[in-house]
């Protein structure tokens, strides 16, 4: 298969693209290199390879959802700078 200056004109129009006649040649030239080199991977054997869907043969450990007790609001604001009741104080940004 190939690709020629009128399936670039197409495609480009699909995407709304303009492309003046040197740089649909060069398109033309690029997308043809794509197809080729997919035919090239089509001709590579993979009898007895499984599908991947990643490169990495690593498996996510997770731990154990375990539920634990709230800190309590005191316990939070024991660690604040300054509070005002039972919330944290800050700065004034907005003028």
């Amino acid at each position: 298969m190939s690709v020629t200056s009128k399936d670039v004109a197409y495609i480009a129009d699909l995407a709304r693209l303009r492309f003046n006649e040197e740089e649909t040649i060069v398109m033309t030239s690029e997308l043809n290199n794509i197809l080729h080199y997919i035919e090239k991977l089509n001709e590579v054997d993979t009898e007895g390879v499984e599908p991947l869907s990643s490169i990495h043969d690593q498996i996510n450990v997770l731990r154990e959802d375990v539920e634990l007790q709230p800190l309590s609001s005191e316990a939070i604001l024991k660690n604040a700078p300054q509070r005002q009741d039972r919330f944290f104080k800050v700065p004034k940004v907005i003028g």
